[in-house]
This record gives structure tokens, C-alpha cells and sequence, in this order.
């Protein structure tokens, strides 16, 4: 029997792409659509493909009422945190790839996901190759303490830091050594020109730029005693690197309790 998808934000760049792969894929089946600008169409339509008979609604609460497996959601951060709530109460796993939330949203997630037994996995970044960036980070950062994170988008883009940025920011907070560096409460001159904090432990400075000519870029830069390493992650401009993880991930999302950020913690 096919993966039963619900997909919010089924119009949005990735959505689109999203509802063409579910289409293809024979091992899942989009059974809801949720946009309020497409409300009433068919999903493929208005994702400019041949219709596939599913119509778009204008509440996830509406789509829900087809039965389904786990809801994807591409939306906004002000919305993704109460369909995820609304998708575990409903008995779905959840499939989160909308950047913004913070640690307290993820925690809250988390309790509703344990209670309701089901598994909810968040990515600030669904690429494979952002993925590995990660991964490398969080790899150097247990050998090298001095790292911080520098986030390239679109002048547009309103959310800052990146979700990528922020997760990763996060995670490295939570294992890497103090910092040599001296503390930003200690420096004199325009202090917000160090970027801002992120994380519980030992806080990671997060630097976000925005302007023409980027799409998605990240990078940590780690630096030691006459040595410097930088990994960095660029994105195109086509929302296909994020398709074949989120699909990955909804695959996957039904062999853990609970929430988990990364597609690196379901990958083999």
C-alpha cells in the first residue's frame, strides 16, 4: 500500500516539486494538499502539472480529513508549529522542512510527538549536501573549539538566521569547547557587527547576509593556531536537491518516537 502524503505549502518552490515527485513515485500517493492562494483546484494544476485528482484546501484541519500517514509541510514559521501540533493530534507523523522555528518550538513539538507516539522529523536544510556539511562541522568542531557560522540568501529572504544556519549553530553549540576567542560582552565599538549567538551551551556567533545574486549558502569557519578550515554548502536555484531527502525522510519518519532534527539522523 502507498505512502499516504498531506503536503502544506503544495504551491510554494518546493512544494511544487514535491507534488510532481509524490505523483511519480510509486511507493507514495499525495492524498491532500493544503494552500489558501489554490484552495479549490486541482493540487497538479496548480503546481502547473497535468491534474492528479487532488483538490487543494485551505486549512491542513480541511486535507486532514482524508485519511493519510504523515503530513509534509513547506509552509511559514508562523504556521508550521501549530500544523504539526494539529498533524500529531490527528495521529500523523510529521515531516518539517520550513526554517524558523526555534529550540523552544522544537520542544514543544517534541512533547506532542512522544505523547502521541508518533515521529516528527525537522531539517532546516533537506539537501544531501547540506547534510554532509553537518556532519563535517560537527565532526570539526570536537577537534577545533573556535567556530562560527556566516548565512548567504536572497535579499528577500525575511527569516535570520537560514533554518540550515541555525540548526547547524545549535548543534555545534552543544559539542564544541569553549571558544578562544574574547566574549563579545567585552568588545568595544558596534558590538551587533559580531553576528548574534545561538545555542544553549557554548553559543556559536551567526552572521546572516542578505542581498542579490544568492540563493542559499552556508558555511562554518573554524579557526585554530595558524590554520583556518571553511566548509561550505551552495544551493541553486532549483528546489530538486530538497525533494529527494524530504521524500527520504517521510519514508523513514515512522521507525523512531519523537522528534528528530536532521536528515542525517535517519540516513544509513
Amino acid at each position: 500500500m502507498p505512502l499516504r502524503i498531506t503536503l502544506a505549502g503544495s504551491t510554494g518552490w518546493v512544494g511544487k516539486a514535491l507534488v510532481e515527485a509524490i505523483a511519480a513515485a510509486d511507493d507514495l500517493e499525495l492524498v491532500g494538499a493544503v494552500s489558501r492562494n489554490a484552495a479549490g483546484r486541482d493540487a497538479g494544476e496548480a503546481a502547473g502539472l497535468p491534474r492528479i485528482g487532488v483538490a487543494v484546501s485551505a486549512t491542513l484541519e480541511e486535507a486532514l480529513q482524508v485519511p493519510s500517514d504523515v503530513v509534509i509541510d513547506y509552509t511559514k514559521p508562523g504556521s508550521v508549529k501549530g500544523h504539526a501540533l494539529t498533524a500529531l493530534s490527528r495521529g500523523r507523523s510529521v515531516v518539517i522542512g520550513t526554517s524558523g522555528l526555534s529550540a523552544d518550538d522544537y520542544a514543544e513539538i517534541d512533547r506532542h510527538a512522544l505523547h502521541a507516539e508518533r515521529g516528527v522529523l525537522a531539517a532546516g536544510n533537506f539537501s544531501i549536501t547540506a547534510t554532509l556539511l553537518r556532519r563535517f562541522a560537527l565532526e570539526a568542531a570536537r577537534y577545533v573549539p573556535d567556530v562560527e557560522v556566516i548565512d548567504y540568501a536572497s535579499a528577500p529572504k525575511p527569516d535570520t538566521p537560514s533554518g540550515t544556519a541555525r540548526e547547524l549553530a545549535e548543534l555545534l553549540s552543544d559539542i564544541r569547547q569553549p571558544a578562544t576567542t574574547r566574549p563579545v560582552g567585552e568588545l568595544t565599538g558596534v558590538r551587533e557587527t559580531r553576528g548574534g549567538a545561538l545555542g544553549a551551551k557554548e553559543p556559536v556567533q551567526v552572521h546572516s547576509l542578505r542581498m542579490p545574486s544568492f540563493v542559499l549558502s552556508c558555511e562554518a569557519v573554524f579557526g585554530a593556531d595558524n590554520e583556518r578550515l571553511v566548509i561550505r554548502h551552495d544551493a541553486g536555484s532549483s528546489a530538486a536537491p530538497y525533494v529527494a531527502g524530504t521524500l527520504l525522510a517521510a519514508r523513514r519518519v515512522f521507525s523512531f518516537i519523537g522528534l528528530k532534527r536532521g536528515l542525517d539522523a535517519v540516513m544509513d
